[in-house]
C-alpha cells in the first residue's frame, strides 16, 4: 500500500511539474554577444580591388612581436622565399594594419633583378589587430599571410623628437652597407630624420592636433637599376628606418630619393661599399 501511494504522489508531482512549466513564462532569452567586427574583406576590395588571394605560407612571411613594447615603435619584418625551380620573382609586398586609420602601412616595389629577400622597418599599432602581408607575384597573383599583434595607442603617441619642415636637419639620410652573408646577399638599411606625424598626435603645449606630415614616397637604385622603392603612409613610425636583404652585385653607388608630404625632396648617393660586392 505504501508503495502503490508512493508511486501515485510521484505520478502526481511529475503531473505538477509539466503542468506548471507549460504555464510559466518563457525564461528571458540573451541574445548572443555580436562577432568583433572584421575590416580585412572591406580592406581587399579598398586596397587590392577584390582580387583573389592565396596563403602565401611558404612564399612570404611577416614577424611581428605578439605583444609590442612601445605602440609607436613595433619592428616588423617582410621575408620573401620563392620554393625552388619557380621561375617568378616577388614584385611587391603591401604591409596592411587592419586595424589602424590608415590601414595600408606601405607598399613595396621590388626591382625586377634586385632579389629582395627580406625588409624591416617599424610601424605605429593603433589597435590590437591582424597585421597582412601581401605578396605580388611577376605573374600578377597574390598571396596573403597574417599575424595578430597587441598593442594600441601608436598612432597618437606623441613624437619623441620636435622637428617642423623648416629644420634644417629635416630629410637628412644615412646609408649603411653591411658585408655580404652567406648565399651572395647583403644588408644595407637607409635612415631618414623626418618627424612622421600620423595627424592624430596632440602637442602637448597648444592642445592641438599636429597636422599629417610624413614620407610619403621613397626610392632607392643601385647605379641606375631601381632596387627598392615604399609608398608610405601614417603607419610608418618617426625617422623611417628600411632595412633590407638583397643581391650583392658589382656596383658603383646607390642613389636615394625621398618625398614627403609637403612635397619636399630629399637625395642623396654614396659610393658602393666593395667589401660586400
Amino acid at each position: 500500500m505504501g508503495r502503490i501511494m508512493a508511486r501515485t504522489t510521484f505520478r502526481q508531482l511529475s503531473i505538477a511539474a509539466v503542468v506548471a512549466a507549460a504555464l510559466s513564462p518563457p525564461a528571458p532569452s540573451f541574445a548572443a554577444a555580436p562577432e568583433p567586427y572584421d575590416p580585412w574583406p572591406g580592406l581587399v576590395q579598398d586596397l587590392f580591388n577584390g582580387r583573389a588571394m592565396e596563403d602565401g605560407v611558404g612564399i612570404v612571411a611577416v614577424e611581428m612581436p605578439y605583444r609590442a613594447e612601445d605602440a609607436a615603435i613595433v619592428p616588423v619584418t617582410l621575408r620573401m622565399s620563392l620554393p625552388p625551380g619557380d621561375g617568378r620573382h616577388v614584385s611587391a609586398i603591401t604591409l596592411v594594419i587592419d586595424q589602424n586609420p590608415a590601414p595600408m602601412a606601405a607598399r613595396f616595389t621590388l626591382g625586377p633583378d634586385a632579389a629582395i629577400a627580406s625588409i624591416s622597418t617599424r610601424v605605429r599599432v593603433n589597435n590590437y589587430t591582424d597585421v597582412h602581408a601581401v605578396a605580388e607575384l611577376s605573374d600578377g597573383k597574390l598571396y596573403v599571410v597574417k599575424t595578430y599583434v597587441k598593442a594600441s595607442g601608436g598612432c597618437s603617441a606623441p613624437a619623441a623628437k620636435t622637428v617642423d619642415s623648416n629644420d634644417s636637419k629635416l630629410g637628412q639620410m644615412r646609408f649603411r652597407q653591411f658585408a655580404k652573408a652567406d648565399g651572395g646577399l647583403r644588408d644595407a638599411q637607409i635612415m631618414i630624420r623626418h618627424p612622421n606625424n600620423s595627424g592624430l598626435q596632440m602637442d602637448q603645449v597648444t592642445h592641438l592636433y599636429v597636422p599629417a606630415f610624413f614620407v610619403d614616397e621613397l626610392r632607392i637604385w643601385r647605379d641606375d637599376k631601381p632596387l627598392l622603392s615604399m609608398e608610405g603612409g601614417i603607419s610608418i613610425s618617426e625617422d623611417p628606418n628600411i632595412r633590407f636583404t638583397f643581391a650583392a652585385k658589382d656596383a658603383k653607388q646607390f642613389r636615394v630619393e625621398a618625398k614627403d608630404t609637403s612635397g619636399h625632396m630629399f637625395k642623396e648617393q654614396w659610393p658602393a661599399d666593395p667589401s660586400g660586392m
